[in-house]
């Protein structure tokens, strides 16, 4: 390819306020443009580095024997309607309608749509297992795009769906891990396996693959002598005991004027910080009640853990008004002894969940219902019950694992997921059964993998750059050779012509950089775009009978002969 014919070059005056390397990098070396926020061109570069990634990732699923297929983009929302994800996706589902009125969701994920296609078949026992995969676009509204291709909102995602039975499934699962990891091997990204939240997905347990980098948006934990690793969202740690020895004290209400701050709390009552009640209230507006959690003053609730144990998909936080008008409590104050169960103004109901650290401590103190009015000597079971119980505690760095070693904080870009859905789309889909060896209809037991194309390329930048532009990996350049021409001879250009030649017929891909530019121009575009190899002929070159070769890595350029140089590029 001649950049004089190139579309997309690349342009230092665009990007320069970004914040991410690869979104600065990816737009100012000419591989995406934005469209509108969280959608993007993918240009020639771009283009040939995305489909470099896809070609590794098929290559891996196919060699688990997983068939490449291709689904519809608009999914019937009736399918949606019969897994009740209509309501448990929030804003991320996209919908429209034809001219027939027929309403459709944007496929953000196609569990739905690929348990529809199984079900059109007469499948047998004898046919288990499969697995079948795309590479398709993918819609999802995010509430807020950002950092170029980290976190999008229409993407190409290869997304696999394996169907067998109970018994398979433990096989299954393990072979997508390994490939998995001999994708991201191949691709050059470190990465580590990290137990995840299901989320929406469905199904008991998944893991995602985080490429370390301090702009991912993945916290999570790991434990180095265990190799435990999860991240933050179902992270547990080892609880400590407190003061079980110490007998129960008799209930109080005590005056307290004070703000509103733990911290407040353990400066009035001079007690420590574990042994204060800390009562979070949330509201979900799904089932209109309100979720009031406890936990010990010295952990934070962690909204995802409390999402599953009080069965909700979304909470927000009460509002000072709820909390004053409907539960007449006061923010900083609340407690759950006495607490009206059901709303006084509304009479929404009040969940109590109670996380298992409260047990842990004798003698807590918090608030009262009441402004500047505190209890001491809480105690649960006997002063108040929760309806829910179970662990809704955040893990922080620092904390000991259930396996004992310390817990490090992570930051990093998930890259791939792998779910195990079990059941739970063919209970809830009609007709999603095969015929066992006994003839009996049987419900598939499934898992789901994806890998998100665009965001593997932007991890691939962040983890492959310096401050002059990209260092891509040899296998997944656009280009494995940049030919810069010096100068406008004819020699020059008689001898970089035979080069380009060569090498082209040799299968070696060239970007030939033909322009009349600066020298210091065409270096500083080769940096930027990224190339591995850099080949430079100038009319000094050519006097010498030399060529000017450079790693895009190293520091310094050398001189070599034609045949040293055609050795070293393959051709």
């Amino acid at each position: 390819m001649k950049m004089t014919e190139l579309f997309g070059r690349p342009s230092k005056t665009e990007g320069t306020d970004y914040a991410t390397a690869s979104h600065r990098f990816l737009t100012q070396a000419g591989y995406i443009r934005e469209s509108t926020a969280g959608r993007y061109y993918l240009l020639p570069l771009g283009l040939k580095v995305h489909e470099k990634i896809a070609g590794v990732v098929r290559k891996h699923m196919d060699a688990t024997g997983a068939q490449e297929l291709v689904m519809p983009v608009l999914h019937p929302l009736s399918l949606w309607q019969e897994t009740n994800r209509t309501t448990t996706t929030g804003f991320e589902l996209m919908r429209v309608k034809d001219r027939r009125d027929f309403e459709f969701a944007l496929g953000g994920t196609a569990e739905e749509m690929a348990v529809d296609l199984v079900r059109k078949f007469n499948i047998s026992y004898k046919d288990l297992p499969f697995n079948i995969y795309q590479f398709s676009m993918k819609f999802r509204d995010e509430m807020r795009a950002r950092g170029g291709l980290l976190r999008v909102r229409e993407f190409v995602m290869k997304d696999a769906y394996s169907f067998s039975t109970e018994a398979q499934f433990k096989k299954i699962y393990q072979e997508m891990w390994e490939a998995y990891r001999a994708i991201f091997e191949e691709l050059g990204l470190k990465v580590d396996v990290v137990a995840a939240d299901n989320g929406y997905i469905g199904g008991e347990y998944c893991h995602e693959f985080i490429s370390e980098s301090p702009v991912g948006e993945s916290r999570y934990f790991v434990d180095q002598r265990s190799n435990y690793a999860a991240h933050e969202d179902v992270a547990t740690f080892q609880v400590d005991y407190k003061n079980l020895d110490e007998e129960f004290k008799a209930l109080q209400e005590v005056d307290a004027v004070r703000g509103t701050t733990m911290e407040d709390g353990v400066k009035l009552h001079n007690l420590p910080l574990w042994q204060q009640t800390k009562d979070v209230v949330f509201f979900d507006e799904a089932t209109k009640r309100y979720v009031l959690a406890l936990i010990r003053g010295d952990f934070d609730v962690n909204e995802t853990k409390l999402q599953h144990v009080a069965n909700v998909y979304e909470l927000r936080m009460a509002t000072d008004e709820e909390v004053r008008d409907d539960l007449g409590s006061e923010r900083g104050f609340v407690s759950p002894v006495g607490m009206v169960k059901r709303g006084n103004k509304t009479g929404y109901p009040v969940v109590i969940v109670a996380d298992s650290s409260i047990r842990t401590v004798h003698n807590m103190y918090g608030g009262a219902n009441k402004k500047n009015r505190d209890l001491v000597n809480i105690n649960i079971d006997r002063d108040w019950k929760p309806d829910l119980e179970g662990d809704i505690a955040l893990a922080q760095p620092g904390m000991l694992s259930r396996d004992g070693g310390e817990l490090i904080e992570r930051r990093g870009i998930e890259v791939g997921n792998i779910f195990q859905l079990g059941y739970h789309y063919t209970d809830l889909m009609h007709d999603a059964e095969y015929t066992d060896d006994k003839g009996q209809r049987q419900k598939y037991y499934m898992g789901c993998y994806g890998i998100g194309i665009g965001r593997t390329m932007a991890a691939i930048v962040e983890s492959y750059h310096d401050d002059k532009g990209i260092t891509w990996p040899e296998n997944i350049a656009p280009f494995r050779v940049q030919l810069i021409t010096l100068g406008t001879s004819e020699a020059v250009r008689a001898q970089a012509e035979e080069l380009y030649f060569i090498l082209t017929a040799a299968e070696v891909s060239v970007l030939y950089d033909n322009r009349d530019m600066r020298p210091g121009e065409k270096f500083a575009d080769a940096d930027l775009v990224g190339t591995p190899h850099r080949v430079v002929i100038s009319e000094k070159t050519v006097t010498a009978g030399t060529y000017e070769y450079k790693q895009r890595t190293e520091p310094e350029a050398k001189q070599l002969k034609k045949e040293e140089l055609l050795k070293l590029l393959g051709a």
